[in-house]
């Protein structure tokens, strides 16, 4: 249905790809992003540039809005009982995309905010894959789950696609969408980024109080 020559980000190329499917492939980019463990896909961007399209498309963004928060909330359910049943066994040291290191991060925004992280981790890219995920390892309870799970697929979708209906309305972003789609890249990954930098320093602080000697003991023994 796409071609494979499409880059992963573009979203406007994605949209265009799919022709008259596009609702399908809306559907099945958010529902693989949000829990089926591959978050290289440009969910944010992909809905707010539907919104803004959704003319050109052939459809409008209350379509995009019932077919994304349904796709959303399903794919939440499958890394939630994909986290349940095989835990920490999908992911392996040095993995290219089931990497300890990711799991670690969704665990630790998991165990930060609790339920709201179905909601809050939506609008930070790699999390909202892998918090669902996390909750299921976790063995969060699942009416408890379902409902911030709703809560957040739903936001997501629904603010997502009215960003895109404002900027819409602007005429230099709906004829500039490339400058538009770089610019929410570059926005969505800088949770990611500063957070990669704490961690660096973090590390980098452990290391130095480590290989300072004790007082007293100027050489170390």
């Amino acid at each position: 249905m796409v071609a494979t020559a499409i880059p992963l980000l573009d979203a406007s190329g994605w949209l265009h790809a799919f022709g008259p499917w596009v609702l399908v492939g809306i559907a099945v980019v958010v529902f693989i992003e949000s829990g089926v463990l591959f978050p290289f896909l440009p969910g944010d961007s992909l809905l707010i540039t539907a919104a803004i399209l959704a003319p050109q498309l052939g459809i409008s963004a209350w379509q995009v809005v019932i077919v994304a928060a349904v796709a959303a909330v399903a794919g939440d359910q499958v890394g939630y009982w994909l986290g349940r049943r095989f835990g920490r066994r999908l992911f392996r040291p040095g993995a290219r995309v089931l990497t300890i290191e990711r799991l670690e991060s969704a665990h630790a925004f998991f165990v930060r905010y609790g339920g709201p992280s179905l909601v809050l981790g939506r609008f930070v890219p790699f999390v909202r894959t892998y918090v669902p995920l996390a909750a299921g390892i976790a063995d969060m309870r699942y009416r408890r789950f379902f409902f911030w799970n709703v809560l957040g697929g739903i936001g997501w979708v629904v603010s997502m696609v009215l960003l895109g209906v404002l900027l819409g309305g602007i005429p230099f972003i709906a004829n500039n969408i490339d400058v538009l789609m770089v610019t929410i890249v570059l926005i969505s990954v800088l949770p990611i980024v500063v957070s990669a930098l704490r961690r660096r320093r973090a590390a980098r602080r452990a290391s130095e109080s480590m290989a300072v000697p004790p007082s007293g003991d100027p050489q170390g023994s």
